[in-house]
């Protein structure tokens, strides 16, 4: 990809726009037979390892940070020259050491589907562990998360980023709106626009967990993630939001004990502006919220991806309405463990280690055939592109795309099918359940 080109829509966006959108009907035995049973065994010794070479790397960058005075004293130069590398050096251990704190996190999101270990309390330790690290309270987001596996792209029962509609923004009726009356309510200024962006990026994951933020709007305002007693969760799941909440203790001491030896200074520059920019990564890569806010948001968030409501809804469609992109390229597989590029595969698939998430997607992309959808856009294009064209959905209808300000879709469902569609299920509940889990 030349520099030019991280700024344009991938050659695979441009080919679905405008699209008559025709629902799948792959059933979940034809993608279950396509893929090799061995890659669905799991190695403890071989997750420990990967776990062991990714804290040595978060080691490694600690120590360039430590020593970023030193490399830059010994380099010579003008005064203005070392400052301008410090400055440098200074935002590449934030942003570099945010990935690796994102994929702490994304480890410990692999260990909430028990797909790091044949031992449920090995997988429980290791997710409590990493993300408390990261400030996740790691069975409060398990299993919310394992709720949106169940209901991926469904408007009734998934339990994240659920998207605004025509109602929520007071929107006259479509078939009497004008352009204009988008303009008037939606329209908003560029900086605006970056500020809502930016709160988004760095904030929105934390505010999920605290408030249910584009949350499922089923739930009570203010739905925590942090109150056992919160709908989110069945009474049996309470003791384990408490031991979550404890594991958060314990890293709140831990920080609160550096700060008191080293000072705010020190904690703010090595640790929490990675912290930082972890979120910003998690919810580029995430529309799971989660998944932190990027990789998870350009997961399901795209104007070319279907919602579905009532009986349009299977298993199948929603694990579908994902998008596998290559985030950040060879960064993102090292230090994100394919959670981005292989994510379509990791939601039929969810208890199937990382490592072998990329044979998984080479074994079922011919089964998928069109609907397996990939793009190439680079990230920043595809997130500004995301966050300015998805941005409400109609209030009516069973298979949904996003529309942008003025009011306009750029995918829809093909006439011929429309109205005839009758959600053809593909599995009973208990069997997705079993896949998923």
């Amino acid at each position: 990809m030349l520099w030019y080109q991280i700024f344009s829509d991938g050659v695979e966006y441009e080919s679905r726009v405008g699209k008559p959108f025709v629902p799948p009907d792959i059933t979940i035995k034809q993608v279950w037979e396509a893929v090799p049973k061995h890659l669905f065994k799991k190695s403890t010794p071989k997750s420990l390892f990967y776990i062991a070479r990714h804290l040595l790397v978060i080691y490694s960058f600690y120590i360039f940070a430590q020593n970023i005075d030193l490399i830059v004293s010994s380099l010579g130069g003008t005064p203005l020259a070392r400052q301008v590398l410090k400055a440098a050096c200074w935002a590449g251990y934030w942003g570099f050491q945010g990935f690796a704190f994102a994929g702490l996190w994304c480890i410990g999101h692999d260990a909430g589907h028990g797909a790091l270990s044949d031992y449920g309390i090995i997988n429980d330790i290791i997710g409590l562990v990493l993300h408390a690290s990261v400030l996740t309270p790691y069975h409060a987001w398990r299993f919310t998360h394992r709720a949106h596996h169940k209901a991926t792209q469904s408007l009734e029962r998934d339990e994240t980023f659920m998207p605004f509609t025509r109602k929520d923004f007071k929107l006259p009726d479509g078939k009497v709106a004008v352009r204009m009356d988008y303009t008037e309510i939606l329209e908003e200024t560029p900086a605006f626009t970056l500020f809502r962006l930016f709160v988004r990026q760095f904030f929105g994951f934390q505010l999920y967990l605290l408030h249910n933020r584009k949350g499922n709007r089923k739930y009570p305002p203010y739905t925590s993630h942090y109150r056992p007693s919160s709908q989110l969760f069945k009474s049996s799941e309470r003791p384990a939001i408490i031991l979550s909440n404890i594991s958060l203790l314990v890293m709140y001491t831990l920080i609160s004990l550096y700060i008191k030896s080293n000072g705010w200074h020190n904690a703010m520059k090595y640790y929490f502006m990675p912290w930082f920019f972890q979120h910003n990564w998690n919810t580029l890569l995430m529309q799971s919220v989660f998944r932190m806010v990027m990789f998870t948001y350009l997961q399901h968030s795209d104007p070319t991806i279907p919602y579905y409501r009532k009986n349009e809804w299977t298993f199948v469609r929603g694990a579908l309405a994902t998008v596998d992109r290559p985030l950040f390229g060879w960064v993102g597989r090292f230090l994100l463990y394919n959670i981005a590029s292989d994510h379509l595969a990791h939601h039929f698939f969810s208890t199937i280690p990382f490592y072998n998430l990329p044979e998984v997607t080479k074994a079922i992309k011919p089964v998928l055939g069109e609907y397996y959808t990939y793009d190439s856009t680079g990230v920043i294009a595809a997130l500004w592109r995301s966050f300015t064209q998805c941005v409400f959905i109609e209030d009516e209808g069973d298979i949904l795309f996003y529309k942008n300000r003025s009011g306009e879709a750029i995918a829809d469902v093909d006439e011929k099918v429309r109205g005839k569609l009758n959600g053809n299920p593909v599995v009973g509940a208990g069997q997705e359940e079993m896949i998923i889990d």
